[in-house]
């Protein structure tokens, strides 16, 4: 094999490493976060708003507009009037409309982040999901070659006349047990799979790990729901909305103002010629009537609505905090539990020695293997509690 043939295999088995190495988490987040279609049609939407909230800033079209009148008797003259009318609010007004296209367009980065959360969070979900299932699937391969094994044997032994039907049976329905189970588990993980590829907006991302990510030290209540809030996007929008409310509630006391209009005006008749200014002024009196009681009703809903929101997430923390704190104690007690009851091995040799009949055997190995899947979901329940508690930090 000649230098350059090692390098080529070289480089590949280099780059097939990097690849495995970055199938991560994190790693699938950020992919998600790149390719997911309704993340990324909802920043376009926001960006389209942000240029809807611009439009009306400005001064309304001017008017032009032209009349010939014809004269009767011929000895009247024909009239010729030209109106060119520009109308305009009153000039604070305007200030309060950029005020409030400000606060609408900052709207949006509030709401992008809030979607932007749930997203990653639904596809970190689906990894813890999927890290549950390929330890199952791992347990559940060991236990078939345990009992393949031991169905081995015990036919070896039928053969030579020294072994029992009923042993071979009860192995045969404990294979066909674990097969169903790892069916389902595999059409789990294809689930999980398939749902993966649609966050991330169709583009393949095989996710293969099997070991949690380390969880984070978990902070006092207290602080862990103060943190939350400061970076809850949520509650910004709201807060926004707020400001909004309040914008809006300026803007139309606005409307108690008069509109004006200015232009030029020229008219002709009999050969003269006149020439003028045109002005006139709309007085606000019937058309915006409720105008400013229904801003201020809105603007106490939006204020309840904040309060209403902030209540809501503070007992939904308690209730992730207290929830991950209790699975947390369950995963201790299962893993000191496993570790001492952690006996397949004697089993396997008091079955061997006759010590114990088959379905002593499969009762106590069954006792185990439950307490190992219960184990596993505990486990997983923890670790997706625990990504909801740290959602902001996504």
């Amino acid at each position: 094999m000649n230098n350059k043939s090692i390098f080529i295999i070289l480089l590949a088995c280099t780059i097939a490493v990097h690849a495995n190495a970055q199938t991560n988490i994190e790693t699938v987040l950020s992919s998600v976060e790149k390719n997911n279609k309704v993340l990324t049609a909802h920043i376009q939407y926001w960006e389209a708003q942000k240029l809807d909230y611009k439009t009306g800033l400005t001064l309304p079209n001017p008017t032009v507009q032209g009349q010939y009148l014809f004269g009767s008797p011929t000895t009247a003259g024909n009239q010729t009037d030209i109106f060119a009318v520009q109308s305009f609010d009153f000039p604070t007004s305007y200030k309060k409309r950029r005020e409030l296209a400000d606060v609408q367009g900052n709207l949006s980065t509030s709401s992008i982040s809030t979607l932007r959360l749930d997203v990653l969070l639904e596809a970190k979900s689906v990894c813890l999901e999927m890290i549950y299932r390929n330890k199952l699937k791992t347990h559940f391969e060991g236990r078939q070659i345990v009992l393949e094994k031991l169905k081995s044997d015990f036919q070896t032994k039928l053969d030579n006349g020294d072994g029992n039907i009923l042993d071979v049976n009860k192995t045969t329905l404990q294979l066909l047990e674990i097969s169903q189970l790892q069916q389902e588990n595999a059409i789990e993980l294809k689930r999980l799979q398939t749902h993966l590829l649609e966050l991330n907006g169709g583009k393949i991302l095989a996710f293969s790990e099997d070991d949690y990510p380390l969880t984070p030290a978990i902070s006092t209540f207290e602080e862990v729901e103060k943190a939350f809030e400061a970076a809850d996007p949520i509650r910004q929008s709201l807060e926004q909305e707020k400001l909004i409310a309040e914008k809006q509630l300026e803007l139309s006391q606005m409307w108690r103002l008069p509109k004006f209009e200015a232009g030029y005006h020229y008219q002709g008749i009999l050969g003269q010629r006149f020439n003028g200014i045109h002005m006139g002024m709309t007085l606000p009196i019937w058309e915006q009537k409720n105008r400013t009681q229904t801003k201020q009703a809105q603007v106490i809903f939006s204020d309840l609505q904040l309060e209403s929101y902030l209540n809501e997430r503070y007992f939904e923390i308690q209730e992730l905090y207290d929830r991950q704190l209790s699975l947390k104690k369950s995963m201790d007690e299962f893993q000191t539990a496993l570790s001492k009851a952690s006996n397949t091995a004697l089993l396997d040799k008091a079955l061997r020695l006759g010590e114990i009949t088959t379905i002593e055997y499969f009762l106590e190995m069954s006792f185990y293997q439950n307490a190992t899947i219960h184990y596993f979901k505990t486990e997983k329940e923890y670790q997706l509690a625990v990504a909801a508690l740290y959602k902001y930090k996504l």
